[in-house]
């Protein structure tokens, strides 16, 4: 089987089929298959035979919230098909459900046999990534129940349960077991001369520690009808530009992921919420730093985004020093799971705190919501959340004892904590990594905006003229001190960091962006780095590059070395547009928009960094996430910033 994995999404559920609609459980490769709730594979095979065999798609599943395709079995130009069988699946919350039907191509009536081969091994994502780790789980438990109309898998370790029920309709002629673990759901069913029979399949996911038992659809038409009113409900009242019709599809597009994208949370009360999750396959999950740009592009169209997110992710705010997780009094969460791992703390991403960003985007947010709406309350609610914020961020995050925030690598978690967090992306123009404590340019510009809207909040909410006062000297202090040491006066542009020493990490790099959108440069020195941002070694046609190509660290197939994200190009083209550089702005939103509408107006996580004109499609980056909050929320960023130019 090939990689190609076709992702049906529905909050915090997704199933990856292939393109005849099976699931196999195959482990490794970029993507998993499955049927995956809060971080646990509910379905590890799902495999259709007719009369034994495996039968061949004559239309392969398409992209869509609906996995449609049609099969025939396997035969020559001289044997025509004896049946076609016509498969639809869809997901909802905890729930996957599958209609098929066969049809007889036969003149006399026959009798079909139809199997499916289901099994649940409840394997945590982490097992299942390619990184060569195992993970020890004694005492584990699994179990198989025959039921009436289908069967019921379980799994036990210690306190930890699981359970995946498959159900059908009509009930199955027989369940039979299959020597691996799977067990195999038979019907003969009698076929008229060109007649046709159905059969309804539903799998409900009971993961540990869900609140509810799922409700399962009746059919994927009755889940794509919750979708498409979900979906329609999210996007209703945005107001798309009429003269500009492909940005108007990718922030409709984007306004759909966006809608289906939302998992369940809690708040400082224990109150129900939905935030948004970061992406699937490897990310359906709460991830701070995600989040909470989504929720900052999106404010200005969905502030529900985020109402739910403030409040989520004050209620995982770090109280205490945790060294396995990097926590810290006032820090930001930047990963939530919960999965099997996580509980038995053989991952540290329970809940993680290894970034050095999601902190001052809390207080972005906090201030710019407020902002926004109008509405104090939530301010008002989570005051002692931003000050604890605060109290991080000239704390242990550095700025009081350093000048910057910093971070250290986590032997056990992340190498790099901002935003380009893969092992090598903090890198010298030659591609050395920094050693000892790494002080990333970009972060300091999220703790400059933090600092000054923070200071806002604290005289126009909380009325405290004294720390605001304070916390806007910091904030001019850090500014200061930033174009003096960050800036590198032979190629007029700021270091992608400073390491330990204090030398420069002298990567050309896209963060520099950031910092317009943040504010934290002068206006000279605006201009030049927007202006730079735009030259060809940069600006690829499709987008920004993360790092100049020419350099000996540039790699226009690397995660963070040389390729175009769709998120990072929504906050330069935010920033282009502060600093009155609208045309670039435009020229950055136009190229976005064209790979959008590349790729039916979604924009992945991810792009290759080749040049457009040698390449006049976009290349995919090849482990990209398919459906990305950041990258959804990214062209209603580009609403924001250059209207319908």
């Amino acid at each position: 089987m090939t990689e190609r994995h076709h992702l049906l999404v529905h909050g915090g559920t997704f199933a990856a089929v292939d393109d005849g609609g099976d699931i196999s459980g195959v482990r490794g490769g970029s993507s998993p298959d499955g049927l995956f709730v809060r971080d646990a594979r509910h379905l590890s095979r799902w495999q259709l035979t007719v009369d034994g065999a495996v039968p061949e798609a004559l239309t392969p599943v398409a992209d869509g919230d609906t996995a449609r395709c049609v099969l025939v079995p396997r035969g020559g130009r001289n044997e025509p098909p004896a049946y076609t069988l016509f498969r639809e699946q869809a997901v909802a919350e905890g729930a996957f459900v599958e209609a098929l039907r066969v049809t007889s191509n036969r003149p006399t009536p026959t009798t079909v046999r139809i199997a499916v081969t289901a099994d649940a091994d409840f394997t945590d994502q982490f097992e299942l990534r390619s990184d060569y780790r195992t993970y020890a789980k004694n005492g584990v438990v699994r179990q198989r129940q025959v039921l009436d109309d289908g069967v019921e898998f379980s799994y036990r370790r210690g306190e930890w349960r699981s359970c995946t029920t498959v159900t059908s309709e009509p009930a199955p002629d027989g369940v039979e077991e299959t020597g691996t673990g799977a067990r195999r759901l038979v019907w003969a069913l009698d076929l008229e001369p060109h007649g046709s029979a159905e059969l309804a399949l539903r799998v409900a996911a009971r993961p540990h520690g869900a609140a509810h038992t799922p409700s399962v659809p009746a059919s994927p038409a009755a889940a794509n009808e919750r979708l498409l009113a979900l979906e329609g409900e999210f996007a209703q009242g945005v107001p798309f530009p009429t003269g500009w019709p492909e940005l108007a599809a990718a922030c409709a597009r984007g306004l759909s992921d966006l809608a289906v994208l939302q998992v369940p949370a809690r708040g400082p009360d224990g109150e129900e919420l939905r935030v948004p999750a970061a992406g699937v396959p490897w990310f359906l999950t709460l991830l701070g730093r995600d989040a909470l740009l989504t929720s900052l592009f999106a404010l200005p169209y969905r502030p529900q985004l985020a109402a739910a997110t403030l409040p989520a992710l004050a209620a995982t705010q770090a109280v205490e020093v945790g060294a396995d997780t990097v926590a810290q009094p006032g820090k930001i969460v930047h990963e939530v799971r919960h999965g099997e791992l996580a509980h038995f703390g053989q991952v540290p991403y329970g809940r993680y705190y290894g970034s050095v960003d999601a902190t001052p985007l809390f207080l972005v947010l906090l201030g710019a919501y407020t902002e926004q709406t109008g509405d104090a309350s939530l301010a008002r609610r989570l005051e002692s959340n931003a000050r604890a914020a605060i109290g991080w961020m000239l704390d242990h995050g550095g700025l009081t004892s350093r000048g910057y925030l910093v971070y250290r690598a986590d032997g056990g978690g992340l190498a790099n904590q901002n935003w380009k967090d893969s092992p090598g992306a903090m890198c010298s123009a030659d591609g050395s990594r920094p050693s000892g404590p790494v002080m990333a340019a970009g972060a300091q510009g999220y703790a400059y905006d933090a600092l000054r809207r923070t200071a806002h909040l604290a005289r126009t909410v909380w009325g405290d003229e004294v720390y605001a006062a304070l916390l806007e000297q910091a904030a001019a202090d850090l500014r200061d001190r930033f174009q003096r040491d960050f800036w590198m006066s032979e190629h007029a542009f700021p270091a992608l960091a400073l390491d330990g020493d204090g030398r420069h990490v002298d990567a050309l790099a896209s963060d520099a962006g950031h910092l317009l959108w943040s504010g934290l440069l002068d206006k000279e020195y605006g201009e030049l780095v927007g202006r730079r941002l735009l030259e060809p070694d940069f600006f690829s046609g499709w987008g920004v590059r993360t790092l100049a190509s020419g350099q000996s660290a540039y790699h226009p197939l690397s995660y963070h070395r040389g390729s175009v994200w769709p998120h990072d190009n929504a906050l330069i083209t935010l920033g282009l547009a502060r600093y009155g550089l609208h045309d670039e702005a435009r020229t950055v939103a136009h190229g976005l928009v064209d790979a959008a509408t590349a790729a039916g107006h979604r924009l992945p996580e991810v792009l290759a960094g080749y040049d457009r004109e040698t390449h006049a499609e976009p290349v995919p980056y090849p482990h990209a996430c398919v459906r990305e909050s950041r990258s959804a929320a990214a062209p209603l960023a580009l609403l924001t910033a250059v209207g319908g130019a």
